[in-house]
């Protein structure tokens, strides 16, 4: 997927946010969340991800916590709900899109509601 290939590393991904290449960026939320190494790490990083000006790579990270509700059935949710939340009224259709897809993924893995915005 983008610039990963199968048997992808830890370092990898750091080294595609250290180039900062939204092209790039937009593949590592998915990644880490679809099949994360460390559960904290990946939340780590779609937090990190998810104030980045992209739209993609935004709300790419905002959906990274959804996959990671499902995968890991765990969240930081004290930190990730607020992001959620205000990601739902976020002004790029996208970005509110993935937001609404992770805020379902989270009330139905982890049995917490998203707060309304």
């Amino acid at each position: 997927m983008g610039p990963f290939i199968d048997g992808w590393e830890i370092e990898d991904v750091e080294a595609v946010i250290a180039h900062g290449i939204p092209e790039e960026l937009l593949y590592v939320p998915i990644v880490v969340s679809l099949a994360p190494p460390d559960c904290e790490w990946a939340q780590e990083v779609c937090i990190g991800l998810s104030n980045h000006p992209h739209f993609n790579v935004r709300g790419n990270a905002i959906l990274g916590f959804g996959h990671l509700a499902r995968t890991c059935r765990r969240l930081d949710l004290e930190r990730v709900l607020p992001i959620v939340s205000a990601a739902l009224k976020h002004e790029h259709e996208y970005v509110r899109g993935q937001a609404e897809d992770a805020a379902a993924d989270i009330n139905h893995y982890l049995k917490t509601m998203v707060p309304s915005p």
